[in-house]
């Protein structure tokens, strides 16, 4: 090694150490703990009759009991598969998990959506529950939302940190009111965790589709569906990203409330920029600015999920983290502007402004990896819920769990690309 590269190789790492004891000076906790990283399978493909495990979420509660849920697809695997939803519950900060639990039961008949039967291989007789979000509340409450057929969105409320849940209540009527901008047939929550803001809005974000494109779920737009009175009644935002020859089918998003109260949207779309859109409301539901794309932020057509770590009183700010498979790559060498690239290398990102920059980026699993969703514990532990496994697919073979601390984090990879 030349002396170049080792002034150079000297002040990398410097910058590194540097910019790991600014984070741990703002959070207050240098020398706070021991970086670690630890993971552990919680669904696994071909095990409780369910060929296919997907969509994982993952939330603390008020009392920091940890819900892990996904949808469990019995047959094909697809889309409009017979779904279910299972819960799986820790009350030892991530480290054990009860056995997986059905949540979802929709009591009367339920009909197939007309979208999905003008497709191949659809089984009209197979129930499709879909789309689950939970959402803990300060007052100890747990919502959730999910659909049935991509038709119909319900809600329920658990009072015993997910033991139990309420009888779910229809609230499908609150999207007709996204039918003068928007002439849906297709509808979907989340999927991942909703938020509640510091003045205790509850907020979702929902795609909408007409159900005339792909898999009966292109073209799509964006919005939110909000309540103010935790959780009783539900009403409709506006659109917040539409579909447009920039913004190509925006689909699948996150939210995340802002220093400032703002709310920001983060999402998957289908652009040929390959980049995640963002999206500022003053509310969460009205008001968006103009989508734009985070060059930062690399899409290759995935879910991702964003969450907030929040500051102790008198520590520094609050940071945002971010999670998606951070690659633009194929295998076969054809990367087609606007098409899928290889699922893997799931990173998880930090910022310490709100999202305008990204300081940090650190890798979960550098092989096939999917869907996440972040969550934070009251010791400020991150759990990372994904989908990975050694064989290629949308999906892979199983959900794990990561959990790691900020130190883990910001340590040895802590400088941006």
């Amino acid at each position: 090694m030349g002396p170049y590269m080792k002034l150079d190789c000297f002040r990398s790492q410097a910058a590194i150490a540097l910019a790991t004891v600014c984070l741990g000076l703002a959070n207050g906790r240098v020398g706070a703990a021991e970086p670690f990283l630890e993971k552990s399978d919680l669904f696994e493909n071909g095990k409780g009759g369910y060929v296919v495990h997907h969509l994982p979420g993952v939330a603390v509660t008020a009392k920091g009991t940890v819900l892990a849920w996904c949808e469990a697809r019995k047959k094909s695997g697809g889309d409009w598969d017979a779904i279910d939803i299972l819960l799986r519950r820790s009350t030892d900060n991530g480290k054990t998990f009860d056995a997986p639990k059905r949540i979802a039961d929709v009591k009367g008949p339920i009909v197939k959506n007309p979208c999905a039967l003008l497709l191949k291989g659809v089984n009209p007789n197979d129930v499709t529950y879909d789309n689950p979000v939970l959402i803990p509340d300060r007052d100890g409450t747990v919502h959730a939302l999910f659909c049935v057929e991509y038709m119909r969105c319900f809600y329920m409320r658990s009072a015993d940190d997910g033991v139990t849940w309420s009888v779910p209540t229809e609230i499908t009527a609150a999207f007709e009111k996204f039918r003068p901008a928007y002439g849906w047939k297709v509808l979907a929550t989340g999927p991942d965790h909703g938020i509640q803001l510091k003045g205790g809005r509850l907020v979702v974000p929902v795609w909408l589709s007409t159900g005339t494109g792909g898999n009966a779920h292109r073209p799509s737009v964006t919005a939110t569906i909000f309540s103010d009175d935790g959780g009783a009644t539900w009403r409709a935002g506006e659109v917040a990203v539409p579909c447009t020859e920039t913004w190509i089918n925006p689909n699948e998003t996150v939210a995340v409330e802002l220093s400032d109260g703002r709310v920001m949207l983060n999402v998957r779309n289908e652009a040929k920029a390959h980049r995640r859109l963002v999206t500022v409301s003053p509310d969460g539901a009205t008001g968006w600015t103009t989508p734009r794309f985070d060059d930062a932020l690399l899409e290759p057509i995935c879910m991702g999920s964003i969450v907030r770590y929040p500051a102790k009183p008198g520590s520094g700010p609050a940071y945002l983290l971010f999670s998606n498979p951070d690659n633009l790559s194929c295998e076969n060498g054809k990367e087609v502007p606007g098409k899928n690239r290889d699922r893997k290398n799931l990173s998880v990102k930090l910022s310490q402004d709100d999202g305008q920059t990204w300081a940090v980026s650190r890798v979960i699993e550098p092989g096939p990896s999917m869907y996440s969703d972040l969550a934070v514990g009251p010791d400020g532990t991150v759990f990372c819920f994904y989908g990975r496994g050694l064989k290629k697919g949308f999906a892979g073979d199983r959900l794990t769990l990561a959990r790691f601390n900020l130190e883990w984090l910001t340590t040895g990879q802590g400088m941006p690309k």
